[in-house]
């Protein structure tokens, strides 16, 4: 078989692989995500990319009570249930990717292209789904289609998108959109155009809250020296890009999850900066700022958590 320019597939008990030149994927079962993610010998996850929902109580959140209106997508955020997985290769439908039945499949399994989807449920009440599909060619990119289920009844969420934490503190990042931190209703001062960023900047808040948003974004590449261990010593610098698709995202690059931010009221309770936290986002809510002692943010930056979300990015 001419197996150049093809995926190598493997079906494992309690994973799926896809391998081709200089990269491999894995997606487990069990943990209901992509486990591991490698490029050029090198790890880019820390944990299974999962659905994000919450953002860090900002001041004007605490003023208006949105965290208290809204406090069920914490949970969500922490805590969500893989429901279903179904895989696709070379466009037809895999029924048998489970023990003992995937026994059929031999070690030279080879194909153009694969496609996995997940399938989360969250625990709100009412809850809803996320469907999460990654779709991988020979070329080894990864095309990532995110979709939201709205549902009647569930308060307005704080943020929309796709979670990735990586092994190790990034050296920065850099990225095509607005430049500086901007909001869906704080973009009038961005300015568009290429910027490189060192490190992974907290904006330094006198209560750590949610920060670091560039909204409008093409692409943004993150690069990384350190290996797990957090040594960098003969580590050649590499990256990882994601690329919108037809709808720009926003995105944030920090060492801390909105979890992490929450849990602090100083910065010096933030722990030791030891990830990076890449977050995509299909929708962002607004951080108003008329005042912080009540006042909303204004409808129009509001993200109705019963409409449906939908945008996708690809990883390359």
């Amino acid at each position: 078989m001419d197996c150049t320019n093809k995926l190598k597939i493997v079906y494992g008990d309690v994973t799926f692989g896809i391998h081709g030149e200089g990269f491999d994927y894995i997606f487990s079962y069990m943990r209901g995500g992509l486990e591991s993610l490698v490029k050029d010998g090198k790890e880019w996850l820390y944990r299974s990319p999962r659905p994000t929902f919450w953002r860090a109580t900002t001041d004007n959140d605490r003023g208006n009570g949105f965290s208290v209106k809204s406090g069920m997508w914490l949970g969500a955020d922490l805590f969500q249930k893989c429901v279903g997985i179904r895989i696709t290769v070379d466009g037809g439908a895999i029924e048998n990717f489970l023990p003992p039945q995937n026994n059929g499949y031999s070690n030279d399994e080879y194909a153009k292209e694969a496609e996995i989807s997940y399938t989360y449920e969250t625990i709100t009440v009412p809850a809803t789904t996320v469907d999460v599909t990654y779709h991988v060619t020979a070329d080894g990119k990864i095309h990532v289609n995110v979709q939201y289920h709205g549902g009647k009844g569930l308060p307005e969420l704080p943020v929309f998108g796709m979670r990735f934490v990586m092994p190790t503190k990034a050296d920065g990042y850099v990225y095509e959109g607005l430049s500086g931190e901007t909001y869906p209703d704080r973009m009038a001062g961005g300015i568009p155009g290429v910027y490189e960023v060192d490190g992974l900047p907290v904006t330094p808040y006198l209560v750590p809250q949610e920060c670091g948003m560039h909204m409008e974004t093409e692409w943004v590449t993150v690069y990384r020296s350190k290996t797990l261990d957090n040594s960098s010593e003969n580590v050649k610098k590499s990256g990882l890009t994601f690329t919108s698709g037809e709808k720009r995202f926003g995105f944030a690059c920090i060492p801390y999850t909105a979890e992490e931010l929450e849990n602090a009221t100083h910065h010096e309770e933030l722990p030791a900066a030891r990830r990076t936290v890449l977050t995509i986002c299909g929708a962002v809510r607004g951080v108003g700022g008329i005042d912080s002692w009540g006042s909303d943010v204004e409808e129009d930056y509001r993200i109705d958590a019963e409409k449906d979300i939908a945008y996708e990015f690809t990883i390359e």
